[in-house]
């Protein structure tokens, strides 16, 4: 049975991969995800004959997963973004990243950081270099770019964190490698928030968890920074970010990252084995690559 003949059956599931089946299709919607919109770099980037990434393209297209907009008239040349749809199938991306990690390249358990030397560890470090694409994360009523205007940002990624009246966190949180700290970084982060102002750095946690859920956390802490929601998954797509699941959430693991103004990757904390010492190891890094 071929591929498009999958999308007759009355399950779903057949149904979806009737559209998404082909290996290297689910690999171009990760690239368009990551801010690679245009055929050349797609080409160059996923190693794939020019014939086969056409033909994939031209079927997210007309499945509406792909969008085209053209960026020169002569020749015409056309970029391809991700529609309401291809967002859809962004926590698809994350379930198996998560799958992988967990089971292709760990032993099986279920853990909030990286191992040193992991395949995860090395291509959270190869974000370096890498530019963070425009996108809104949760926040008031409107998002907020997870990069700011100012000459740095510092995005330090959170499983989660909830005030202590809540029942934010699932049972055997405190057990899961990793997990515990939230809290007491974004604490450490509140009380030297001095520290960066002084350097012209903007800090902004990310976490997966609800918009109004991060209020309330912020609000009990006294955070004046922003806190912002990629429950979408977004930024998590878009960088391939670590993450795993818990509690049916798919939650980042705790990682910092460096980003000048022009929305590059500078530097990279992962992982981060002690959420409070992160503060001053992310001070240290930025004075080192201001140079001073």
């Amino acid at each position: 049975m071929r591929y498009s003949e999958l999308a007759g059956d009355d399950c779903a599931i057949a149904q979806a991969l009737g559209v998404v089946g082909d290996w290297w299709t689910l690999l171009v919607v990760r690239d368009v995800a990551g801010g690679t919109h245009r055929f050349d770099a797609l080409a160059a980037g996923l190693g794939v004959s020019r014939k086969v990434l056409a033909q994939r393209l031209a079927a997210l297209v007309d499945h509406g997963v792909l969008a085209t907009r053209r960026y020169s008239e002569h020749p015409p040349r056309h970029e391809y973004h991700l529609t309401a749809a291809g967002q859809g199938l962004l926590p698809v991306l994350i379930a198996l990243q998560n799958w992988g990690t967990r089971y292709v390249s760990g032993d099986g358990s279920l853990t909030a950081t990286g191992a040193e030397g992991s395949a995860e560890v090395r291509h959270a470090h190869a974000l370096v270099g890498t530019r963070v694409p425009e996108l809104r994360l949760g926040h008031g009523s409107d998002g907020l770019d997870p990069v700011a205007g100012t000459p740095w940002t510092v995005l330090y990624c959170f499983p989660g964190a909830y005030p202590p009246d809540t029942q934010g966190y699932p049972p055997g949180w405190s057990a899961i490698p990793g997990a515990p700290g939230c809290t007491l970084e974004s604490r450490t982060y509140r009380d030297r928030a001095g520290e960066f102002e002084r350097r012209g750095v903007s800090v902004r946690g990310v976490s997966t968890q609800r918009v109004d859920q991060l209020d309330a956390f912020a609000e009990y802490e006294g955070i004046r920074f922003p806190l912002l929601s990629d429950a979408e998954l977004g930024l998590a797509a878009a960088l391939r970010l670590p993450t795993f699941r818990a509690a049916g959430v798919d939650r980042l693991k705790r990682l910092t990252l460096l980003v000048d103004r022009g929305r590059t990757v500078r530097g990279v904390l992962y992982p981060v084995a002690d959420p409070a010492g992160s503060v001053g190891d992310a001070l240290t890094l930025l004075d080192a690559l201001d140079g001073r």
